[in-house]
């Protein structure tokens, strides 16, 4: 007598092994199939605990971009802050000088008989002289401590400082060090004597820089 063939239900679908006890029939819980009214996962979202896709343009946390006004953010300090800041910065450099220098003149004026400066055995004492020599060295020593070393450190020279404004390079945005201050200085002396624009080159630049601030890469700002 011939057995006929397995039902469709008794057959294993292709690719998954035979169950036992209920051939055919997927059971009860069985791992890996979705259960029915809950959805899959959706293409395109994060699973949970992966991290999703990355954003773009934003910037992040604790970066602050450039503002407007000036380069990197800064304003620009004007015209007349700059020669207020130079014309207290000499005072202060040139007021040993200057104290030397009239008790030197005093000195001279008081050892001639007011006829003649070319009598012999008389002129400047030696205290006069040395006085004169003290207060030049002083002047020039305040000069090197408040444009060079100051200025160079910190960006503010004392003029600067009661201004409110800072010199700084023009890339980073930093004080430029001594020998750089040294070397600016020493431009806007050769400058200057060469040609009164350079002082009022500010005026319509519209970085308002002179040429030794060209010539340096550097930027005089507001604080």
């Amino acid at each position: 007598m011939t057995t006929p063939p397995n039902g469709p239900e008794d057959q294993p679908q292709y690719g998954q092994p035979p169950q036992y006890g209920q051939p055919g029939q997927p059971q009860y819980g069985q791992p890996g199939q979705p259960q029915y009214g809950q959805p899959g996962p959706q293409y395109g979202q994060p699973q949970y605990g992966q991290p999703g896709p990355p954003q773009y343009d934003q910037p992040m946390y604790g970066q602050q971009g450039f503002g407007y006004g000036g380069p990197g953010g800064s304003e620009l300090a004007d015209w007349g802050s700059r020669v207020g800041a130079s014309l207290l910065d000499g005072l202060l450099s040139g007021i040993p000088g200057l104290i030397a220098y009239g008790i030197f003149i005093a000195n001279v004026i008081a050892n001639s008989d007011g006829d003649s400066y070319t009598t012999a055995g008389e002129g400047p004492s030696a205290f006069a002289v040395i006085v004169l020599i003290i207060g030049v060295l002083a002047s020039i020593g305040l000069w090197v401590w408040n444009r060079v070393i100051r200025q160079g450190k910190t960006g503010q020279s004392v003029g600067k400082s009661v201004l409110k404004i800072k010199l700084v390079d023009a890339t980073y945005f930093q004080p430029i060090g001594a020998g750089k201050s040294l070397l600016r200085d020493i431009l806007r002396g050769i400058f200057d004597q060469a040609c009164l624009l350079n002082a009022l080159w500010p005026l319509w630049d519209d970085k308002k820089q002179t040429w030794h601030d060209k010539v340096m890469s550097t930027y005089v700002i507001k604080v």
